[in-house]
């Protein structure tokens, strides 16, 4: 499509990697949101979500003061949509990065991962 091209109407440009903004979007939000209530660790505390890049991201209270000792809010889980399927990171907080966990996966099963989290890879 060139600068001066007009989309087909009822088109909705892209952004990268095929995310789309509006109803979808919100409707993974609140099936985020309703599956953190059946997380498996910190159930007391309010986590939230944000937006990161294209998806989503988990923010709750650092109650057990392993990251921050103040207590503060940090990051949980990244969920990154890509096409109809999604990626899933955890924060590596000693090196402040994303660190991948999987990727092609359905919401249900990433939101199985982070709820359930065996090994302490989101909830720390």
């Amino acid at each position: 499509m060139t600068p001066h091209t007009v989309p087909p109407r009822g088109s909705r440009p892209r952004p990268p990697g095929g995310a789309v903004a509006g109803p979808v979007t919100d409707l993974s939000r609140r099936r985020i949101e309703r599956a953190l209530e059946r997380r498996a660790r910190y159930k007391y505390v309010q986590p939230r979500l944000e937006r990161e890049g294209h998806g989503w991201k988990i923010v709750s209270a650092n109650c057990s003061r392993n990251i921050d000792p103040m207590g503060g809010e940090i990051d949980i889980a990244w969920f990154e949509p890509e096409g109809d399927r999604w990626a899933l990171h955890a924060r590596d907080h000693a090196s402040g990065r994303w660190v991948r966990k999987g990727a092609g996966l359905t919401l249900p099963r990433a939101l199985d991962l982070v709820c359930e989290d065996r090994d302490r890879e989101y909830w720390q």
